[in-house]
């Protein structure tokens, strides 16, 4: 089975083979692809990172003809005048079919949230806030404010859940 995914994050791409492996039967195969969001490079609703995620999926799809095509996106979104960040993932079937989910959301500090407020995207703000470099492609900002009790991959690897349980409902 050839699951393909449209990014080369390792965070994305590491959550994507950790939970296939875990719940998908057979001889699989990982393609990573990088493909055009469709959107911003900072996301800033949740129905724009939706839409990244599944122009991300439909891309991959596009490219590869996968049996599963996955696309994730991170993005942020503003409540009550608090900015969270907001992640989501869409997986494609070969026959078209798009299954969407979101995942975990919390709030971003002032100083954090001011930066990307001004145009800036969130993971260059949090490289400079955590003296780190490609701080989203480890534990992203979800893991540097829950003191790593939850890290980018394991926040994707609950939204891969999400989309690959509702596959199996479906099925069954």
């Amino acid at each position: 089975m050839l699951i393909a995914i449209g990014t080369k994050n390792k965070a994305k791409t590491g959550a994507v083979e950790a939970v296939v492996k875990q719940f998908v039967n057979g001889e699989l195969v990982f393609e990573h692809v990088e493909v055009a969001s469709g959107v911003s490079a900072q996301p800033m609703t949740d129905a724009e990172t939706r839409e990244g995620a599944i122009n991300r999926a439909k891309n991959t799809r596009n490219v590869s003809n996968a049996d599963f095509s996955f696309g994730l996106e991170g993005g942020v979104k503003e409540i009550d005048g608090v900015m969270y960040v907001c992640n989501w993932g869409a997986l494609v079937l070969k026959d078209g079919q798009v299954i969407t989910a979101a995942g975990a959301q919390i709030p971003l500090p002032e100083t954090v949230a001011e930066d990307v407020k001004s145009g800036r995207e969130l993971g260059p703000v949090m490289d400079e806030y955590t003296q780190q470099n490609d701080i989203r492609q480890h534990s992203g900002a979800i893991g540097i404010f829950t003191h790593d009790l939850v890290d980018r991959k394991e926040m994707f690897e609950h939204v891969i859940k999400l989309l690959i349980g509702q596959y199996f409902f479906q099925k069954a």
